[in-house]
């Protein structure tokens, strides 16, 4: 609280003061900058310098804030981008709030030009992440046009997706039925579209062998868009009265009661192969243990971290990461879905190039590199 009769000691005025509108913002705020008081570079007994602001060159001038002693800048972030706004700083002695400044006092501290603030359209201190953008943007575009082209790309073998005509033909020799498993997640989630494209293909193979392919869901978007892939795989492979509308089936939402119910038409049903394939929680190892113990072979796929040591250890096959959006592309062959990987393919190959070079440069400090990589003040 002000003290009215503690007036504030004549210090020596900051020179130089300015007022700016703050750089690489979305507006309202103000930059004050000011050489410090001759008093404050002396060592006097300076302890910080209180900011006023007015609408006004006559004020009245009402403090917004204030910055220790050494300091030569305040960021004023509640101006409005409708106002103009006049700036003053004096410095005190004391406790911040025990001073307040006179009218005379004020009246002969010099005072900034006006100032609005407004918003930018960039942050510049970001071109470096705008350049890498633009660079993988136009990769991806460029491979999308050579994919539709014709041009063929090299894909580096998936070992679970090579394996999926091996675990079909196993089903299918077996006389037992595939459980395709997409999940716990909604059709918001990009793992359970993933998902999809691959139920599509072992659908088209499951329709092609005639073998019975159930899919138990969690989510009624899921079972929709689930009965809809699998039927139009079979129609693609020529079996379309194959499809029935049973194969697709919902069980409930509920994380743990889902995995009950598939572990228990897994113990009873025994199939002969299990594909698990979207995003997993606690409930991965209680459904990977159990098709483990019926002797089934098991597909796995998802890009959570946390759930993947489970399906490796339990699981014959496992999409690791960004292998469940990749077999995607490797199994449709569809233009956009291969450009768009090859494309970043080379931006992760840019990156890497990028490390090595980076690491020799500071290693030897020869340069420092890693500054092209940081937010540019």
């Amino acid at each position: 609280m002000a003290v009215d009769s503690v007036p504030v000691p004549d210090y020596r005025a900051v020179t130089n003061l300015t007022a700016r509108d703050n750089p690489n913002d979305g507006g309202g705020a103000v930059r004050v900058t000011w050489e410090m008081s001759a008093d404050d570079a002396e060592g006097k007994l300076i302890s910080a310098y209180v900011v006023y602001r007015a609408e006004s060159p006559e004020g009245p001038f009402t403090v917004v804030g204030d910055v220790t002693s050494g300091i030569g800048q305040y960021i004023d972030g509640s101006a409005s981008d409708a106002a103009a706004y006049y700036y003053k700083v004096i410095p005190i002695s004391g406790l911040i709030g025990e001073w307040e400044a006179s009218p005379e006092l004020l009246a002969r501290t010099p005072t900034t030009e006006p100032i609005t603030p407004s918003a930018q359209w960039f942050d510049f201190r970001r071109i470096n992440v705008f350049v890498g953008t633009v660079l993988l943007s136009f990769f991806i575009i460029f491979f999308i046009f050579q994919a539709k082209s014709g041009k063929t790309f090299y894909i580096r073998k998936i070992g679970g997706m090579e394996a999926v005509d091996e675990a079909v033909g196993r089903a299918t020799e077996m006389g037992r039925k595939i459980f395709y498993v997409p999940g716990i997640q909604d059709m918001d989630n990009v793992q359970t579209i993933a998902g999809m494209t691959i139920l599509g293909r072992v659908a088209e193979l499951a329709g092609q062998y005639e073998t019975w392919l159930e899919v138990p869901v969690c989510r009624s978007l899921v079972l929709v868009t689930a009965k809809e892939v699998v039927k139009e795989a079979y129609t693609k492979v020529g079996r379309p009265d194959s499809f029935n509308e049973n194969q697709v089936h919902y069980l409930t939402d509920d994380q743990f009661g889902y995995a009950a119910a598939i572990d228990g038409m897994v113990v009873r049903e025994k199939p002969a192969t299990i594909f698990y394939m979207g995003a997993f929680f606690a409930e991965s190892l209680i459904l990977a243990e159990t098709g483990n113990a019926t002797g089934a072979i098991q597909i796995a796929g998802t890009a959570m971290p946390s759930q993947l040591p489970f399906f490796v250890a339990a699981c014959d096959y496992t999409l690791i990461g960004e292998e469940l959006f990749a077999a995607s592309a490797y199994l449709s062959k569809e233009p956009k879905q291969l450009g768009s990987l090859r494309g970043q393919d080379v931006g992760k190959a840019i990156i890497l190039v990028s490390i090595l070079i980076g690491v020799l440069l500071e290693t030897f400090n020869i340069w420092h590199f890693s500054s092209l990589f940081s937010v540019i003040e």
